[in-house]
């Protein structure tokens, strides 16, 4: 196939477009992707000399962008999204425009090219929290944030173009991702980075939100299952094997970096913060789809990923990244 990755210079995106090129010897990419502060030419470094692979610069509210890329493709996979809750509590409207204007016309443009094949890439946040269990592809979306809400419209759109006009459309949703090209305002890279500098951890409320966490690659594989031999019309969940209250991961990160408790910075929660996530992948997994990478072995993997590329995340923490961080948690970076 020939794939269209909107949103590939992103984290989970970037790390997609090398699972397919690896993993796919006769498939082409292409990348659109407008390149904001998360979304870098760097992620695809490894990648950019490859004949099979190449890269628009455009975002996908324009048409015109989209129908230039679109070209030829034979199926789209949508990564393209704003994505961090904190900004989208600050700034909603950039939520908005992206992942819910911007599904609009990239469905309208798969449409009118015929694609074959639709993936959009959503969240376990559109089901909002749950105390119990695991949500199903049947549980009810109950968002809680203007990030998740606009995901949730996103795949209402979705749903609605493959009802109302067939189009070849599946959705997959998560659960909480982690591993390298991870842009440091999440709270594994954060946290990771923090503690080589020998800076706070900043930790929301009490620390005991549980998330159910899943290494990149492994969501890179689902994605790619359902992709395959996913059914169109279908919701497919991907989450990790793994559950973990926050505390937990930034004492493991701590432990890992050589660092001790003292550390441990608590803050103001998040407005409307969900308390636990959980997602159960039976849907997926039917399809042959697995996860390879207990929380364990991937969070050492992504600790030793960002300790040996420091040429990577350095050139980050400055400039927006610093404005954002003093906003956010009311000081300096140490």
């Amino acid at each position: 196939m020939k794939l269209l990755v909107t949103g590939g210079a992103g984290f989970i995106g970037s790390n997609f477009v090398r699972y397919v090129l690896n993993t796919h010897a006769e498939d082409e990419v292409v990348v659109l992707d407008k390149l904001t502060y998360a979304g870098r030419r760097e992620n695809l470094a490894e990648v950019a000399e490859d004949p099979r692979f190449a890269f628009i610069h455009g975002a996908i509210e324009d048409r015109e962008a989209v129908d230039a890329a679109i070209e030829g493709c034979d199926a789209i996979v949508n990564f393209a999204a704003e994505s961090h809750v904190d900004r989208s509590i600050e700034d909603p409207e950039a939520f908005i425009t992206t992942d819910v204007i911007g599904t609009h016309v990239l469905l309208e443009a798969a449409r009118a090219a015929k694609i074959g094949r639709y993936v959009q890439i959503s969240t376990d946040e559109v089901y909002g929290s749950i105390d119990e269990g695991s949500f199903t592809e049947s549980s009810p979306i109950d968002p809680s944030s203007p990030y998740s809400a606009s995901k949730a419209g996103g795949d209402m759109l979705v749903q609605a173009y493959f009802r109302t006009y067939g189009l070849p459309a599946l959705i997959t949703r998560a659960s909480n991702n982690y591993g390298p090209f991870h842009y440091p305002e999440k709270l594994i890279p954060l946290c990771v980075l923090n503690a080589f500098a020998g800076d706070k951890l900043p930790v929301y409320g009490d620390g005991m939100q549980v998330r159910n966490w899943l290494y990149v690659e492994d969501h890179c594989s689902g994605i790619d299952t359902v992709l395959r031999k996913g059914a169109e019309g279908e919701v497919y969940n991907i989450g990790g094997p793994d559950e973990c209250p926050n505390i937990e991961v930034v004492k493991r990160v701590l432990e890992l970096t050589g660092r001790d408790e003292s550390l441990i910075e608590y803050v103001t929660d998040r407005p409307g913060h969900d308390r636990r996530y959980s997602l159960a992948s039976d849907k997926t997994m039917a399809l042959g789809w697995q996860a390879q990478t207990g929380f364990a072995e991937g969070l050492e993997r992504t600790v030793q990923w960002y300790r040996d590329n420091e040429d990577w995340w350095q050139p980050i923490r400055s400039g927006e990244y610093l404005e954002y961080y003093r906003q956010q948690y009311g000081r300096e970076l140490a």
